[in-house]
């Protein structure tokens, strides 16, 4: 070869070399800038969210949400923009709605085979919807890091069967709240009552104390709960659950409020009016008047209570100290004490817990690989991070998640320590989520619970029917719907 091709040949070899060279660090460099992302605002760092920042097709993303704290819609416009500076080519639609038509909306929507890509529902309702065949299983799209950053109780109340259909907000546990002054008047021990709970015997004649009359006209009540409009299942289902049944379904899988302790719980709620005290006019109690009646100084105890009720109490108290005009009308200065409650016929403690959260959805076609894995995008930034702590912070709601725990140290929030250690113990003993109850028996029950249970309830409230007959009625409507073998008979 002479020493002109030589030269040729070595510029060319450089050449291609260099080409090369500049390939890789071009593809190296793109990889980098497609990795970039935080993760959910104010979470942890890790990529959990996947590939923030990368650039992609545009997309939008749908929420239908009620107003799951005092300040939580005010927050929407906000979240919107966070989001999209986590993901810039995606947008983040939110819906608002009220507790009182949010079902509505959301079975239209489904009924019409366009539901939200999201929606914020009790865990309970996710039979309903996986039996119509409107949800989305991301099991197989939510990421190792997602799925384990909360704790995993709350989690499995967001499955059914093998699928997982969204991630939780919160875990919020289902107790009673009493005014820790009519408590004391009334020589009730509510910190031992806090930590080792008591029994119905107990409980009825603490609340025959707390009941204050004039002549035939009572001033206050022992014990008011809401049993009307959107509360009006859960009078009962707190109750049961502390009767030896903690699901609509034992673990044999046979309908377990055919039980002969349903009977006597029944028994017991008709029991505690007819003493007097319950208001006799209690199947007409909403949330509303409820909690007007607590702050009012009408009973010395309410259900059903939240640990969100305390700072409720606390910024009502502070209106009336301000002289605020927003205070409730007529109401007093309240010091909430969470209670747990009572337990019937010598059974354990089971706290009802209710697990919301961020719901997946998915309308008549198949959402694609990439939608999916978007609105999982958008359902772990509303349920992880900065999000869920400001919101469970202001419901006084424990934190489940690692990312929520993180963002939540740097903000503070004045409890009761007493009232935190109760909801501790009462979460100790929390209800177990029941993935194992198919979907077809999961929504028959719901549909019992709809058609028969809640208005044989409010019949038995007002004193129309007696405790005998609501049982027998609903137990008719169980052997109907599963059969004489898939009841519980004892």
């Amino acid at each position: 070869m002479t020493r002109k091709m030589q030269v040729l040949a070595s510029v060319l070899a450089l050449f291609m070399l260099l080409t090369t060279l500049s390939a890789c660090s071009s593809k190296n460099s793109n990889s980098g800038n497609g990795n970039s992302g935080n993760g959910n605002g104010g979470s942890t760092g890790s990529e959990a969210n996947g590939n923030a920042g990368k650039s992609e097709a545009k997309d939008t993303i749908t929420a239908l949400l009620p107003p799951v704290s005092g300040n939580y819609q005010n927050n929407f416009a906000q979240m919107e923009k966070d989001f999209n500076a986590l993901y810039p080519n995606l947008t983040l639609k939110i819906e608002p709605a009220s507790w009182e038509d949010m079902t509505q909306k959301l079975d239209t929507q489904v009924n019409a085979g366009s539901p939200p890509d999201i929606a914020f529902i009790g865990s309970d309702g996710i039979s309903k919807y996986v039996q119509q065949g409107m949800l989305m299983d991301i099991k197989d799209t939510a990421t190792p890091e997602m799925v384990s950053d909360y704790d995993p109780a709350p989690l499995e109340y967001m499955k059914n069967g093998d699928g997982l259909y969204g991630f939780p907000a919160y875990m919020e546990v289902h107790a009673i709240g009493g005014n820790k002054e009519y408590l004391e008047a009334a020589g009730i021990d509510w910190k031992n009552v806090q930590k080792n709970g008591w029994t119905f015997e107990e409980f009825r004649e603490a609340i025959k104390k707390g009941v204050v009359k004039e002549g035939d006209t009572t001033k206050r009540y022992g014990f008011v709960f809401a049993t009307s409009g959107v509360t009006a299942k859960d009078y009962l289902n707190i109750l049961i659950k502390n009767a030896g049944m903690p699901a609509s379904f034992n673990k044999d899988l046979k309908y377990a409020y055919t039980s002969k302790n349903y009977l006597e719980v029944l028994k017991a709620v008709r029991l505690m009016i007819d003493d007097g005290s319950m208001p006799k006019e209690l199947s007409s109690v909403d949330a509303g008047k409820r909690w007007n009646m607590f702050l009012t100084g009408q009973t010395m105890i309410t259900g059903k209570g939240l640990a969100t009720f305390e700072n409720s109490a606390n910024k009502n108290n502070e209106k009336l100290k301000a002289n605020d005009g927003s205070a409730v009308q007529g109401s007093i200065p309240v010091e909430y004490i969470v209670l747990p409650v009572p337990t019937f016929l010598g059974q354990e403690p089971v706290s009802s817990t209710v697990v919301d959260g961020y719901v997946t959805f998915r309308g008549k076609k198949e959402p694609t690989a990439e939608h999916k894995a978007n609105v999982v995008k958008a359902a772990y930034f509303l349920a992880s991070g900065q999000v869920a702590a400001t919101t469970n912070n202001d419901l006084f709601a424990a934190h489940i998640s690692k990312s929520g725990r993180e963002a939540a140290e740097s903000m503070t929030i004045d409890r009761n320590p007493d009232n935190v250690a109760a909801v501790e113990t009462l979460l100790s003993h929390a209800n177990p989520a029941r993935p194992d109850i198919p979907v077809e028996l999961g929504a028959k029950a719901i549909k019992m619970e709809d058609e028969v249970i809640i208005p044989k309830l409010q019949a038995l409230l007002a004193d129309e029917i007696s405790p005998e007959e609501m049982y027998e009625a609903v137990k008719a409507a169980a052997i109907k719907n599963f059969g004489e073998d898939g009841i519980v008979n004892d």
